[in-house]
């Protein structure tokens, strides 16, 4: 077996770059990392673009076609040329066992979270390489491309319209337009007399969940770095719900635990935009299990004489519910830092940061990662 120092990233520039754009293998994933009107970008660059085709993916495979992009059946991933970066959004599906592509998606798989020792020991068995994009960072470590506004606008909606007992499930994917206009109808029923608690602000998730909130006119708490570091859990208490939009690495104080839930309370609703249910960084051990569009919503507590029962929004693809947005926002961001995989020497800036982060995982002791 290939050692670890050996998979230590050696570039060697392509030519062409070949991206091989995968269908997604979760059948509520709707989003693309490249959207149709930025293949041209790549083509123009040099690169060769393959596009798999996707009855869910919410722009045609005949969009594509006509941005000049070659398009292949579904799951033929498996059969790309060596040297293809095969790129999508959310996890692979379970097959092949082994990966010998050098993967771009969002794994998941570095901050032991369930699953995360499986996945790289696929990497590992077939001699592939994964580029994680939560891991695409720049000098300061701050990412460079993310999902976080719209998935911050999306669970905070749910949670408002969870609020105002008008989400129905299962749900479906909409423009924005359409939720927007459901937003505002519940602010006008009353939901903009509930008191909503943003955690991690400041960031992109935060930015989203606030703008989500005002267009249905709640009033907002607004907590970043020094207020969750000084954490007050009364105050949390005395909302009617929290959107929980911190990203950690490290363990530290969770919002609401097991003994919160007896204290008396105002907290109805947890949307939690991180969703970093089965990590040992999850601000919210209350809750340890994703939910999903068939069913948006899990009671966690029935509550007591003096609190009312308790509901948690955990879903893993909120932007997805926001599709072409989403699309839009993210391809607009990525397709700059895709022309960089071309670059003379080998790929630099964010995807040297996100081969260094897979080389750390990988060098830990086969069978120990995610534990």
């Amino acid at each position: 077996m290939t050692g670890a120092t050996d998979r230590r990233w050696h570039p060697v520039r392509m030519q062409p770059v070949h991206v091989w754009i995968r269908s997604e293998a979760r059948d509520t994933e709707r989003r693309a990392p490249v959207v149709p009107a930025d293949v041209p970008v790549l083509l123009d660059a040099g690169f060769e673009v393959t596009v798999e085709e996707s009855p869910q993916r919410i722009f045609t495979d005949e969009e594509y076609a006509a941005a000049g992009a070659a398009i292949v059946p579904g799951g033929t991933w498996t059969d790309a040329p060596h040297d293809a970066y095969i790129l999508g959004i959310k996890e692979l599906p379970d097959e092949p066992a082994t990966l010998r592509h050098q993967h771009i998606y969002f794994a998941h798989a570095f901050k032991g979270q369930e699953d995360a020792r499986r996945t790289l020991e696929r990497f590992r068995r077939g001699g592939g390489r994964l580029l994680d994009i939560e891991y695409l960072t720049d000098a300061d470590d701050k990412r460079v491309v993310a999902f976080g506004y719209w998935a911050g606008y999306v669970g905070a909606a749910l949670g408002v319209l969870h609020l105002a007992g008008t989400l129905t499930a299962p749900l479906a994917p909409m423009a924005k337009h359409e939720l927007d206009a459901e937003l505002e109808q519940a602010g006008k029923s009353g939901a903009d007399q509930l008191l909503a608690l943003v955690t991690g602000a400041r960031g992109r998730s935060g930015r989203g969940a606030q703008r989500a909130l005002m267009t249905a006119g709640l009033p907002i708490t607004r907590w970043d770095r020094q207020e969750t570091r000084d954490l007050h859990k009364l105050a949390l208490l005395g909302h009617d719900m929290l959107v929980n939009c911190v990203v950690t690495h490290t363990p530290t104080t969770p919002f609401v635990e097991h003994a919160d839930l007896q204290h008396e309370r105002r907290l109805r609703v947890l949307a939690d935009v991180t969703c970093d249910v089965t990590g040992p960084t999850n601000m919210l051990p209350v809750n340890t299990e994703i939910t999903t569009w068939q069913e948006p919503t899990r009671r966690l507590h029935d509550g007591t004489p003096d609190s009312p029962p308790l509901d948690v929004i955990a879903i893993d693809n909120l932007p997805s519910l926001l599709p072409r947005e989403a699309s839009e926002g993210f391809s607009a961001d990525l397709t700059p830092h895709l022309l960089g995989l071309a670059d003379e020497g080998g790929p630099t800036g964010p995807w040297r940061a996100a081969a260094r982060a897979f080389d750390q995982a990988m060098e830990e002791p086969e069978g120990t990662q995610g534990t």
